[in-house]
């Protein structure tokens, strides 16, 4: 089976096939870095980085790109009520998201585009579809003219008979469901020159309008045709479509193949909003104990296709969820290899794990039943075990191994998780100087000193687990107690 993808332009699943066989180009809509990212931008982030990860995983030349709007109305807005330039105000910012990317496990992009860096080639743009006749000069700025671009609402599935043309809109964004002539190009106002947003062109000072800025970019950076171009369900319309009418009018090829947009999330059953006090931040949860992996989990626990409520209990859960990957992981690397040890289920079960995960990541990339056949595995797997008692043939261990190494490698949550819980050489060594101490202490039937060993490393979050094989011990995550 091959991928397949759902395409917003065909309204339809469809095997995907790059223009280039073996190569991929990838672009992202990322955030406008006005402010900090909440966990709503995240789930469409992480969505980017399943994806990426993914073709990575199945053998395609990726070139993933994401930019980030650092110039628009709000960016300018904000800059100068702060009394900054609009490069001193979005650069903090822009580390901080990407800061959060890291910590969440997102793998780095090729590139992540500026808009301020790239106005020389959007003046060039402009230049083109004034040229074709799809873009006219007035006293505020440049704006595209929907009436001479034939394909104009094909994304949105809009009736070109019904689209009002002629009627401008300056702003960046405006009215979902309003269709008129936009601006690509913007007169330069005082509060523009004041923060720094204002560039020379022929039509006179001004800056790029933010439908163009991520036109330009995604052919700049990866060419006239995109692959793949990623974003959230409200940037449909106007701006993506906007996007396709600047792009093929420019360049008179096709700009997107394929054009996947991630639905919202919800909080506790809500919209989020800043009225409402629940647009979270990845910080603020960190802040409150939780680990990146938990986060991660939850934001990829329903397919993205799929509204995602995400809850303080959800989280838990997922937090709790992670725990059980990283024992298993512990308990399965740390089980017995005996060569002459009976045979087990456990290459029938890796093998089984890999044709589940590709069966549903194929399958428009569908997270939730891709972490199901993974904590079937691990069910499975753990009964196994316990069948054998912990005895298993190093090449049985090797392939379970492997395979979770393998599945892991896209939903990166042990990789997270483990990152996440690093701790210093001369801690581990303290750890295990008083893991023996315990263990000489029980073998002297000194039980009070054994105890308060134990005691001793459950103050400093760690817990210990005694079995056959000896003593093994891990750090407490996030609201687990030690029983």
């Amino acid at each position: 089976m091959a991928l397949r993808l759902n395409n917003t332009l065909t309204r339809s699943v469809q095997e995907f096939e790059p223009l280039e066989p073996g190569k991929v180009r990838v672009y992202a809509c990322g955030p406008t870095i006005y402010n900090h990212a909440h966990i709503g931008n995240f789930r469409s982030f992480i969505v980017y980085d399943l994806l990426h990860r993914y073709l990575r995983w199945s053998g395609y030349d990726v070139r993933f790109v994401m930019n980030l709007t650092d110039v628009d109305d709000k960016t300018i807005e904000t800059a100068a009520a702060h009394g900054v330039s609009v490069d001193e105000y979005t650069t903090p910012f822009a580390e901080a998201i990407l800061g959060d990317a890291r910590t969440l496990g997102m793998l780095p992009a090729e590139s992540y585009p500026r808009a301020t860096e790239y106005v020389a080639p959007m003046v060039a743009f402009i230049e083109r579809l004034v040229a074709n006749g799809l873009a006219y000069h007035t006293d505020d700025g440049v704006y595209f003219r929907i009436s001479a671009f034939p394909g104009y609402g094909k994304l949105k599935g809009l009736d070109p008979a019904s689209i009002k043309s002629g009627a401008r809109v300056a702003v960046d964004e405006y009215e979902k469901e309003d269709a008129r002539d936009f601006v690509l190009w913007k007169a330069a106002k005082e509060i523009d020159e004041e923060t720094g947003a204002a560039w020379d062109s022929p039509w006179g000072r001004g800056r790029p309008g933010w439908h163009l800025e991520c036109s330009v970019m995604a052919v700049t950076e990866l060419g006239d045709t995109v692959d793949v171009h990623l974003g959230g369900e409200d940037l449909v319309f106007p701006h993506h479509e906007n996007e396709i009418a600047q792009s093929e009018g420019a360049t008179g090829q096709p700009f997107v193949r394929y054009w996947i947009h991630v639905k919202h999330l919800i909080v506790e059953g809500q919209k989020m909003s800043k009225s409402l006090g629940n647009d979270i931040r990845v910080h603020d949860l960190l802040d409150q104990g939780y680990e990146p992996a938990a986060i991660r989990h939850q934001l990829i626990s329903a397919q993205y296709r799929s509204e995602l409520n995400f809850t303080m209990a959800g989280l838990a859960a997922s937090a709790q969820a992670v725990q059980r990957l990283l024992d298993f992981r512990d308990r399965l690397e740390g089980a017995a290899a005996a060569a002459h040890a009976e045979p087990t289920r456990l290459p029938e079960l890796a093998e089984g794990l890999l044709d589940g995960f590709r069966t549903a990541m194929d399958g428009d990339l569908n997270s939730a039943e891709a972490l199901a056949a993974l904590f079937m595995f691990v069910k499975e797997v753990n009964a196994e075990l316990d069948r054998v008692g912990d005895q298993v043939r190093p090449d049985d261990q090797a392939v379970a191994l492997d395979a979770l190494e393998r599945v892991d490698q896209v939903l990166g949550l042990v990789e997270v998780a483990r990152s996440g819980r690093e701790i210093d050489d001369d801690t581990v060594a303290w750890i295990e100087e008083r893991i023996e101490a315990r263990r000489a202490a029980r073998e002297a039937r000194d039980w009070d000193q054994a105890d308060a060993i134990r005691d001793e490393l459950a103050e400093r979050g760690i817990v210990l687990e005694d079995g056959a094989q000896g003593t093994r011990w891990k750090r407490l995550h996030q609201g687990e107690t030690v029983g």
